[in-house]
């Protein structure tokens, strides 16, 4: 529908008219609100939370806080009016997808500040996960660009595709070769703890195995050094308290073909054939979240700003000398097949019934019939 008269010429000529303008000054009054959000978490106090104000900076601070959490607020009611207006569902989860980092920023934000308020060190985690996503939104402004818009919608369908089945894929050979290695390093610790005991003689050989080795038997650390090989980047040094080292190596090789061959390069070649294949799907995305943004800046715009924007004289002679044509295909193929087949004939001669003539023996059909066959005239 985007692509014709008169849709397309009437949202370009409100893009061009009022949505443009709104568009830049929602980006500049968003960058000063991520400024003034980075600014705060950058210089948070440490210690158990919450903190006694202190003259005069703290009330800057204060100040701060307070703004990035009104602006958290808002993200979430615009977010929930988006979200009653347009249900998401994964198939038009394109449409919503900004939306909904929008609002899981606005919503960890508001978590930190919870636990901020509950005298809770974990608060730092949500308010720099928050502070992150508030930086990879600054691409939803993207839109405003042809170029942009279209990239940022390709890096969206590389997110919800190719990369989400890969992670998908990933995740259980990640888990799957990791828990099979903990579980040859815990059998391999025992038996250097039993070797450790008996050649200390006591406890303390025991301990300090434990203490040397520790980190080695925890799932989380293999996850790590596992993910590690998988990106080229792993420590060899991993193996060399392995009691098992043959069979050690085996899932070791066996991991490293699975990820770091197949799985990657095969990641890298579905992306390249998605671009190939998505670029004009990524152009009509674009102008339909391009469309979506310029209704939402209408509806919000004053009742008094609308009659103006409206009564404009230069729009009005713009729209009123203007004249579309709609075509519409017809499919003419039913058409043929529901027409007659006419059979061929002897060119020169045809059958007609004589008219105001008596019904005589040589006027009957068959005297005609006959009569035609000797090529005799009627």
């Amino acid at each position: 529908m985007l692509q014709i008269e008169p849709l397309r010429s009437i949202l370009q000529d409100k893009w061009d008219r009022f949505a443009s303008k709104l568009f830049l000054m929602n980006f500049l009054v968003y960058v000063v609100y991520l400024s003034i959000f980075t600014t705060v978490a950058f210089y948070r106090k440490e210690g158990k939370p919450p903190f006694p104000l202190e003259v005069p900076v703290d009330y800057l601070h204060c100040i701060g806080e307070v703004i990035s959490v009104l602006g958290a607020v808002w993200f979430i009611y615009k977010a929930i009016t988006i979200f009653k207006r347009n249900r998401p569902n994964f198939k038009g989860l394109y449409t919503v997808y900004n939306d909904f980092l929008f609002f899981l920023q606005a919503s960890l934000l508001l978590m930190a500040t919870v636990l901020y308020f509950c005298g809770k060190r974990e608060y730092i985690g949500f308010l720099v996960v928050s502070l992150a996503l508030a930086w990879i939104n600054v691409l939803y402004y993207s839109r405003g660009s042809n170029q942009l818009g279209i990239y940022s919608v390709m890096i969206q369908r590389m997110i919800l595709g190719d990369l989400l089945n890969f992670l998908c894929v990933y995740s259980v050979l990640l888990f799957g070769f990791s828990a099979a290695i903990v579980a040859l390093m815990k059998n391999s610790s025992q038996v250097e703890i039993n070797n450790g005991t008996l050649a200390e003689g006591g406890s303390l050989g025991v301990e300090q195995s434990k203490d040397k080795k520790q980190s080695y038997y925890s799932f989380s650390f293999t996850l790590m050094e596992m993910f590690k090989f998988t990106i080229g980047m792993g420590n060899l040094e991993f193996t060399d308290h392995v009691h098992y080292k043959a069979v050690f190596h085996t899932l070791l090789i066996l991991y490293i073909v699975l990820t770091y061959i197949l799985l990657l390069n095969m990641l890298i070649a579905l992306m390249g054939n998605t671009v190939e294949r998505i670029s004009q799907e990524s152009e009509n995305i674009w102008h339909m979240q391009r469309a979506f943004t310029i209704l939402d800046i209408e509806r919000t715009l004053p009742l008094c700003l609308k009659s103006k924007l409206y009564e404009e004289v230069s729009g009005l002679e713009k729209l009123e000398n203007r004249r579309f044509i709609r075509v519409d295909e017809m499919n003419w193929k039913p058409w043929r097949s529901d027409a007659g087949v006419i059979e061929e004939e002897e060119p020169g001669f045809c059958i007609m019934k004589p008219q105001n003539r008596k019904e005589t023996p040589e006027n009957t059909w068959s005297t005609l019939l006959k009569r035609i066959r000797a090529r005799r005239p009627l």
